[in-house]
């Protein structure tokens, strides 16, 4: 009861966001930077979140690729659209990997087998590999190449802060929507300056793919841990706005219901105080999300085992680079 299943050209309309927090106080001022940072618009691009999960969004021209940052932090997001990198020919193989990955929270239950793998994230870490040192992009990859939402997301250092996540509501083809956003969360968020060669070694990416979109009635009617939460409601001026959480992020911040949404209504860019009353008038869509994690180091052990046999189209790093 209360709840509607979005499907087909009802989720295409979803705007992207970012999937993570930036250490956030819930007490403190709204808009004042940090991840309850003022969003810049409506329904559009942004982020994830900050080194969580919170993401707000600004507006995209019609027909472009809307993308969005879901774990929050400083700012919001262009409202451009970034072209994604051509596919190359050639195959890619990723078997094989490195077993030290994780399916995060919101992952696949119940026996389905998950569509996300680790084989994605070493993609990932191909395609800003290249991009950094000026090689050609990697050739085609053979995992799955059917349309889903998706969100890339780095982290760095041994705490793991957030370094980059931006991603998309609208179901991209994963061959062009893993290149496209990874290079869009690695150089192009907003909260954090472009990465350089030097932070690669620290670097841990994750990929989520989005499923199970589903509008609810009532704002309290997702269950944290599980759900990805993105929220559409009319600030004080009487624009519509929008902010995602994904799945992981209430979790990992200790957050109940309450605590959540209001964390994304500041980082939305809501500046008054929030009443229950208020919160009632919010559109809620939950969602959930197969999470697939890998570090540098497995990535690299992954490419020194494959380079030959798998004919990799570029060069590993010198020992020093990535030791």
């Amino acid at each position: 009861m209360g709840r509607k299943r979005c499907v087909g050209a009802d989720c295409s309309k979803m705007a992207a966001g970012c999937c993570g927090v930036k250490k956030q106080k819930l007490s403190g001022s709204p808009g004042s930077g940090g991840p309850g940072g003022v969003g810049s618009g409506v329904a559009g691009t942004g982020h994830c979140g900050s080194d969580l999960g919170i993401g707000s969004s600004s507006t995209v021209a019609a027909g472009s690729v809307n993308r969005m940052n879901g774990l929050g932090g400083p700012g919001g997001s262009s409202s451009s659209n970034t072209n994604s990198l051509s596919p190359t020919p050639g195959g890619y193989n990723s078997a094989a990997l490195s077993s030290n990955h994780s399916p995060g929270p919101g992952s696949c239950s119940g026996g389905r087998k998950m569509v996300v793998s680790a084989e994605m994230c070493c993609f990932c870490f191909d395609v800003l590999y290249c991009h950094l040192y000026g090689y050609q992009p990697p050739r085609t990859p053979r995992f799955t190449n059917d349309p889903y939402p998706l969100f890339v997301t780095w982290k760095i250092g041994r705490d793991k802060r957030l370094r980059g996540c931006i991603g998309t509501f609208s179901a991209m083809n994963l061959h062009s929507g893993l290149r496209e956003y990874t290079l869009t969360s690695a150089l192009k968020d907003s909260r954090f300056p472009p990465m350089t060669r030097d932070e690669l070694p620290r670097l841990f990416c994750s990929v989520s793919l989005l499923t199970n979109f589903e509008d609810v009635g009532d704002y309290l009617d997702w269950e944290v841990g599980v759900h990805g939460i993105r929220i559409e409601f009319f600030n004080e001026k009487g624009s519509k706005r929008t902010a995602t959480y994904l799945p992981e992020v209430a979790k990992e911040q200790g957050w109940d219901h309450i605590q959540t949404i209001d964390s994304l209504l500041r980082k939305g860019g809501y500046k008054a105080p929030i009443s229950n009353d208020f919160r009632k008038t919010i559109k809620l869509t939950r969602y959930r999300s197969e999470k697939v994690t890998m570090s540098y180091a497995d990535y690299i052990a992954h490419r020194q085992h494959h380079h030959y046999q798998n004919g990799i189209g570029h060069p590993l790093p010198p020992y020093n680079h990535y030791s």
